[in-house]
């Protein structure tokens, strides 16, 4: 169908609700949440105001971008000052923000020599993670963990793990697939800690031996998996993995694009709370609270492994560097990443009663720090319950709550506070999420006998 083609539609007027606009203009594969779809109009703490008039309180932190909360002073302040006096540069010149912001990342990094390269986005910063490791080994294969979801570029939804967020079958990569440290659902599900990571490692070992070239460009992995629906592998499993990987010579990627700069509670980066130093770090969402931004972090040798040129036009521009800098220096001068693991601690420490009330809906409580995943199952069976995640969600909106939702089915909730919840938040969060949870309940069990 050529432009000038009468069968063509002109384009609508602004004319009918936001949603039916929407729905006129993006594409069909951008999902929105509920039934009636909510614009969120503006936000202090943890509270959002959303275009239906009420009040939310914020669970889900604009998945997991928003990490210190709405309308902060400090960076809003930041964000203004830089914006009065230039908006853009590029990195053809200094850039004193950006230079600023790679010596923190870099010094945290545990890294003998390490080099920051700013992008837009966790995809982008992944994708360019996957670009300096294959031009490092002259190599395209790659090993990821089943449950990944690294971005959605071309290379990254390659490397992605979760069936619903597998765009494209075609692939500029060679991937093979290694279990991932989600339990619940595994056929290691039976086994202890200790056997369950040795049955890892040694379907690790056998798939390098058996399944590629051995020349291998890196191993991608999420210390927490996020739209995996926050799956962790026990104590002791990313060291043995470690290990083999040195072994044979192949690079680590953490993609801290999720839990990078204290999420979890334990530490700016989510690897390093397992013993483990990666080779090759990316980050994104929180780091700037919101703002587009990426960054990759690599050992030298690694990074100056391209042939040719290349820059990022906005990556590193001065706007999202002040918002960095002013959020990297809030989450300090606050101690979150502390708070982080202590209200966590709370909001799981509820859940796991909510749960041992609830055994027929809730199958798995699991995460770490303000990264907290739900599980839910169809009662009489750990059936998958991608339904009822829905309901949930769709309820905890009614009752004034925003939480996510995500894993491999779709059928774990996520809750995700910005850093700075505090702890009668929480309760207030833990007792939305009991409503909601004992109301979806209810409901499931009605349904069963009704059926």
């Amino acid at each position: 169908m050529r432009m000038n083609d009468p069968q063509i539609a002109p384009l609508h007027s602004p004319q009918g609700s936001l949603h039916e606009r929407h729905t006129r203009v993006m594409p069909d594969w951008m999902s929105l949440y509920y039934d009636e779809p909510l614009e969120l109009l503006s936000g202090a703490g943890r509270t959002v105001q959303g275009s239906d008039g009420r009040s939310y309180l914020d669970c889900f932190g604009g998945l997991l971008a928003t990490m210190v909360g709405h309308n902060i002073p400090e960076i809003t302040e930041a964000i203004q000052r830089q914006a009065a006096r230039i908006l853009h540069s590029s990195t053809l010149y200094l850039l004193s923000g950006q230079v600023r912001l790679a010596e923190r990342l870099a010094a945290a990094s545990r890294m003998r020599d390490p080099r920051v390269f700013f992008v837009n986005s966790g995809s982008e910063a992944v994708e360019t993670a996957l670009l300096i490791t294959t031009a490092h080994a002259s190599s395209n294969q790659v090993l990821a963990l089943r449950g990944s979801y690294p971005g959605r570029s071309f290379g990254t939804v390659a490397t992605t793990g979760i069936r619903a967020w597998s765009a494209t079958g075609f692939s500029p990569l060679q991937v093979s697939y290694l279990h991932s440290g989600y339990r619940y659902r595994s056929p290691f599900r039976a086994l202890e800690d200790a056997a369950f990571v040795d049955a890892c490692i040694d379907e690790m070992r056998t798939i390098i031996e058996t399944s590629t070239s051995g020349r291998i460009a890196a191993m991608l992995v999420e210390p927490v998996q996020g739209a995996g629906g926050f799956a962790e592998p026990p104590a002791g499993f990313f060291a043995r993995t470690k290990g083999v990987l040195d072994e044979y010579g192949i690079p680590l990627i953490s993609d801290e694009v999720q839990t990078a700069w204290g999420r979890t509670g334990r530490s700016p980066y989510g690897i390093h709370a397992h013993g483990v130093d990666a080779e090759v770090l990316t980050l994104a969402k929180g780091i700037a609270n919101g703002l587009s931004i990426g960054a990759v972090v690599a050992e030298a040798e690694i990074m100056h492994s391209l042939p040719a040129h290349s820059i990022s036009t906005a990556g590193g521009n001065p706007i999202a560097m002040a918002a960095a800098n002013a959020t990297l220096d809030y989450i300090e001068d606050h101690d979150l990443i502390s708070h982080a693991d202590q209200i966590g601690a709370k909001l799981q420490h509820g859940l796991h009663d909510l749960a041992s009330r609830l055994p027929a809906l809730i199958g798995e409580i699991r995460g770490a720090g303000l990264m907290i995943g739900v599980e839910l199952i169809r009662p009489g069976s750990t059936d998958p319950a991608p339904e009822l995640a829905v309901a949930a969600v769709e309820r905890a909106r009614k009752l004034g709550l925003l939480i996510g939702r995500g894993g491999l089915y779709g059928n774990v909730l996520r809750v995700t506070p910005p850093m700075t919840i505090t702890a009668a938040e929480a309760e207030t969060a833990l007792e939305l999420l009991g409503e909601t949870l004992q109301t979806v309940d209810a409901a499931a069990r009605q349904a069963e006998v009704t059926s």
